[in-house]
C-alpha cells in the first residue's frame, strides 16, 4: 500500500532539513514530511506544532500522555497512528492487556491497572476523538476534580493533536511506517466501518 500521491520531485532546502531531521529522529524515512512539501506552510505548521506536543508534564506522566496518544490513535481507527504512538509501549509501563483495552474500551473500566486519572483520561480522549463532541457534563466534573486546568489542556492538545494527525495521514493514503514491530495491530478489515 502507497499513499494516493507521490512528493515533489524538487523539495526546498530548509524542508530537506527537516525532513532529515524527522527521519534522525524517528530512524524512519516518513513518507508523510515529504508528501507535506508540496505545500510548505503546512509543512512547517506541522513540525511546529509536533515539535512541541507534550510528551512528558511535572503532573502528567510519559505513560498518562502514551496512553492518551493511543487512545486517540485507536479511537480514530488511523493505523499510521496506531503504529506509531503503540510502538514500545512497554517502555512507557504499558501493559499488553493495558494495550487491549485502549484496543476495545468496553474493557477499560474491568482493567484496574489504570488509575483513576488514567481512566477520566482516556474517556476524555475517546469523546475527543467522536464526531459530534459532546462531553458529559458528569466526565467534566470528574475531569476538574482530578485535573488542573493546564493538565486539562494538556490532555486535550494531545488528543486533538493526535486527531489532526490522523485526519491527514488518513487523507493523504499514508500507510503504516513499521514502527510497532511487537505491537499486534487490528487487520486492515477491523478499522473499516
Amino acid at each position: 500500500m502507497t499513499a494516493f500521491i507521490k512528493p515533489p520531485s524538487k523539495i526546498p532546502f530548509l524542508l530537506r532539513l527537516g525532513i532529515w531531521m524527522s527521519d534522525k529522529i524517528t530512524g524512519k524515512e516518513l513518507e508523510v514530511p515529504r508528501l507535506l512539501s508540496w505545500y510548505p506552510k503546512v509543512a512547517i505548521s506541522s513540525a511546529v506544532m509536533e515539535s512541541l506536543v507534550a510528551h512528558r508534564d511535572k503532573n502528567l506522566s510519559k505513560r498518562m500522555l502514551k496512553l492518551v496518544r493511543m487512545q486517540a490513535s485507536f479511537s480514530v481507527s488511523c493505523p499510521f497512528c496506531v503504529d506509531m504512538n503503540s510502538s514500545e509501549y512497554e517502555k512507557s509501563g504499558i501493559t499488553s492487556e493495558e494495550l487491549a483495552a485502549l484496543m476495545d474500551s468496553d474493557l477499560i473500566e474491568s482493567t484496574y491497572t489504570f488509575t483513576h486519572r488514567e481512566t477520566i483520561a482516556l474517556e476524555y480522549t475517546r469523546l475527543i476523538s467522536k464526531s459530534p463532541l459532546a462531553f458529559p457534563s458528569e466526565l467534566i466534573k470528574s475531569l476538574k476534580e482530578n485535573f488542573t486546568e493546564r493538565e486539562i489542556v494538556i490532555l486535550a492538545s494531545t488528543a486533538a493533536q493526535v486527531n489532526y494527525w490522523a485526519r491527514l495521514i488518513q487523507a493523504l493514503g499514508v500507510p503504516p511506517a513499521g514502527f510497532a514491530g511487537s505491537c499486534q495491530l487490528p487487520e486492515e478489515e477491523e478499522w473499516k466501518n
